[in-house]
């Protein structure tokens, strides 16, 4: 960590998460310490009900490495992380658990079995990833998509990066989220296909995407900075005043998140939406704030779906 000052998980999403029960929650391949501490701290806070698969015998030694009593909680025992990955799977297709957060587990395995066709937790739409940047200084809230899983989306992935995205806001709390199409620039240029393809979607979701101000292209300073965006005279809702960041491929939007965790003491709190429950894709590197608010951000989904259907 370069920041010197110690992340934070925002208080604003545990209390929108403590707003209902605790969320039912597949930890995939739990015996591992900080996967343990992860678990702890979220079941601790009162957002999740944690279901263990996994070995059981190392998930009850990092338990009590923790002081933490896991005996009123399930524990699936699972002889690899393949198979407590598909057991996993298996029972968020069933309705038994209401979120999947990976534990330590490689991601492609984790992720096959969860988007297999026998786990059956496709939806219609693309699996895409949102973080939810909590910046020191700057008030509201922060989106950022896709930075995570889709490499580099084409039109049509967008479309649903930023549907999904959207529809996170939305459980947010923000009843119009204004979503900027990032690029270098905010004019559309052919040497830039990030450029041209940010105004194909600004022509999309004016009638594709309900209850939201989609524009683009716009370069991050017209994104973020209402005084840039007059400087340069670019009049609309969505300039200086961007609740989603929509990047161009993974590469800027890792770079991005990464730049605002190190040097600016972000909490980023990441989840995968596009399938029937939500994803969490927890990370070694993750510090424990950022953990404990993704599980809250997963909480917050679950919860709006159910309040939607």
């Amino acid at each position: 960590m370069l920041g010197k000052n110690q992340v934070e998980c925002p208080q604003s999403l545990l209390r929108a998460a403590r707003s209902s029960a605790p969320l039912r929650t597949a930890i995939v391949n739990a015996g591992a310490a900080v996967v343990m501490e992860s678990a702890y701290d979220a079941a601790s806070a009162g957002v999740i009900e944690p279901v263990f698969f996994g070995d059981s015998d190392a998930i009850q030694k990092y338990a009590s490495e923790l002081n933490w009593d896991i005996s009123g909680y399930e524990v699936i025992e699972s002889g690899d992380e393949q198979s407590a990955a598909i057991a996993a799977a298996s029972a968020a297709s069933g309705g038994d658990v209401a979120a999947v957060m990976k534990g330590h587990i490689h991601t492609d395995v984790f992720m096959r079995a969860l988007l297999s066709r026998n786990a059956n937790l496709r939806t219609e739409r693309r699996l895409t990833h949102v973080f939810h940047m909590t910046v020191p200084g700057r008030e509201g809230q922060l989106l950022l998509t896709d930075c995570a899983v889709n490499i580099h989306p084409d039109v049509e992935t967008k479309k649903a990066v930023i549907q999904n995205a959207v529809d996170l806001a939305h459980a947010l709390g923000i009843e119009k989220p204004k979503v900027a199409l990032l690029s270098a620039t905010e004019e559309q240029m052919e040497q830039m296909p990030s450029s041209i393809e940010a105004k194909l979607l600004t022509d999309w979701a004016r009638d594709s995407v309900k209850s939201a101000d989609v524009f683009g292209p716009l370069a991050m300073d017209l994104a973020l900075s209402a005084d840039a965006a007059r400087t340069k005279g670019v009049d609309h809702p969505v300039a200086g005043h961007a609740d989603i960041i929509v990047v161009p491929d993974i590469v800027t939007g890792n770079a991005l998140f990464k730049m605002m965790v190190h040097y600016m003491n972000a909490c980023a709190a990441g989840i995968g939406l596009g399938a029937k429950v939500p994803i969490l894709l927890t990370s070694r590197a993750d510090p424990p704030a950022a953990r404990l608010a993704s599980a809250a951000l997963a909480a917050i989904v679950k919860n709006h779906g159910d309040q939607s259907a």
